[in-house]
């Protein structure tokens, strides 16, 4: 039994890590210039187990962009109809703005595939994402009608928070400029999450918690 879940944990560990060195590669390298064997030498493993994995490169670069977007798009997955809207809305923007620290690399990706014209995401967008879209706006919606907060477009109110947060991992070059800083540190990530909470939740009619 131990054996067994020890080789489950091992080939959890293994995946993520190919899922991790494939972001780092097709963000430097771009789809097309990235091979399976630079994503195993990232990764520090044989290209046959990435094989084991993912047939080919284009149904690695699928999986590592629906990572992308269950991780960050995982703080919205939690809110419901009956909680504060404005413990909710400043708990998914403080976790979006932690990502912009600790998942810029992954950003910049899914950025960079979406102002492509996301070739390897046209249907999920027209399908999935759009559906969920519309699961998210509905609970923002009932806020709105019950009289939690004031009436704002629910969708744009999502892109707004995504682009908002995530300026700050798909744009960090220009922020740190203009900012003379060498990095993010994590008292500028709180600074962050703080200003954006504060004016979002203000246009909402709310009072950041």
């Amino acid at each position: 039994m131990r054996e067994n879940r020890e080789f489950i944990l091992g080939q959890t560990r293994q995946y993520l890590t190919i899922l991790d060195a494939a972001i780092e590669e097709f963000s430097r390298l771009g789809y097309k210039a990235t091979s399976m064997q630079v994503i195993a030498n990232r990764a520090g493993i044989p290209k046959a187990n990435v094989h084991y994995y993912f047939k080919n490169k284009e149904n690695l670069y699928r999986e590592v962009l629906n990572h992308i977007i269950e991780v960050w798009n995982a703080s919205f997955d939690e809110i419901q109809n009956d909680e504060d809207p404005a413990v909710a809305l400043d708990r998914m923007i403080r976790a979006k703005v932690r990502l912009s620290y600790t998942h810029a690399t992954a950003s910049r990706l899914f950025a960079n595939e979406i102002i492509h014209g996301a070739e390897h995401l046209g249907e999920y967008l027209k399908q999935d994402m759009r559906q969920w879209v519309r699961d998210k706006s509905r609970i923002i919606q009932s806020w709105i009608d019950t009289g939690k907060m004031d009436p704002v477009d629910p969708v744009h109110l999502i892109f707004l928070i995504w682009s908002s947060t995530q300026h700050y991992a798909d744009f960090e070059t220009q922020v740190l400029t203009i900012l003379n800083r060498a990095e993010y540190e994590s008292e500028m990530i709180d600074g962050i999450a703080d200003f954006l909470s504060q004016v979002i939740l203000k246009g909402c009619g709310l009072q950041a918690p």
